[in-house]
């Protein structure tokens, strides 16, 4: 079964265009659950431009399902993730002023940095997930750096679906049979959406969960958050 872990991201970016709390952040991880949703996905920014760090403090504890926390390890972010100690922790590497994710790791380049993180999230009992594009070499190496998963990054295979989406999910079908053969557990996330999904999880169907904010929450203003859960969760069966 692959599991659906809703972003709430662009929840708190509407909030914090006028202030106050409305909408409210908690709320909306309630009623995901509610709806359905096997998880909750935050991505703390140091700027707070979104979710802000006290918020993922203050979903801790009502948060039933799991609860995932991606970001970039700079210090300030592996303190939070130390101290809140998430389901998973996913590693994103973003650099400040990225409005989104835009690439994985180089697990080769970076294999000293991410095993040595990998191994503090792992001691405090925190699955750990490294983002990376659909390259089988990055996979092995999450391996090598000590992940418990990887998440793969699915903007090219959505920008690429409607011209030709076999060709799209062909590296991805690679990358995760790459993560098959080595152990590791397989998420996905970004830029997937009612349009794409289906087809994905049926090209891969062992991903063990997606992480989807931004088409998801764009749906629910038209379909309302409760019908476009259902409707995330029927492309997931």
């Amino acid at each position: 079964m692959t599991r659906l872990s809703v972003n709430i991201n662009k929840v708190a970016t509407l909030r914090n265009a006028r202030g106050g709390n409305n909408p409210d952040v908690l709320q909306v991880a309630r009623d995901v659950e509610s709806f359905g949703a096997q998880g909750v996905t935050v991505h703390p920014r140091p700027d707070e431009r979104h979710i802000r760090y006290q918020d993922v403090r203050d979903l801790r504890p009502i948060i039933q399902t799991e609860f995932n926390i991606e970001g970039n390890p700079i210090d300030s972010f592996t303190q939070l993730v130390l101290e809140v100690k998430p389901t998973q922790v996913t590693l994103v590497p973003d650099g400040h002023d990225q409005i989104t994710s835009n690439h994985g790791w180089d697990t080769l380049e970076h294999k000293v940095f991410l095993t040595d993180i990998c191994k503090v999230f792992r001691d405090a009992g925190i699955r750990t997930s490294i983002f990376v594009d659909a390259d089988p070499r990055m996979v092995e190496g999450a391996k090598v750096c000590g992940a418990d998963r990887v998440e793969l990054y699915t903007e090219p295979y959505a920008s690429g679906y409607q011209a030709n989406r076999e060709q799209a999910i062909a590296p991805f079908v690679a990358a995760a049979e790459e993560a098959r053969r080595v152990g590791l557990g397989l998420n996905a996330g970004h830029d997937l959406s009612l349009e794409n999904l289906s087809f994905y999880h049926q090209q891969i169907p062992w991903t063990d969960e997606v992480s989807i904010g931004h088409a998801l929450i764009c749906d629910a203003l038209y379909m309302g958050l409760q019908n476009t859960i259902s409707q995330y969760l029927k492309a997931l069966q």
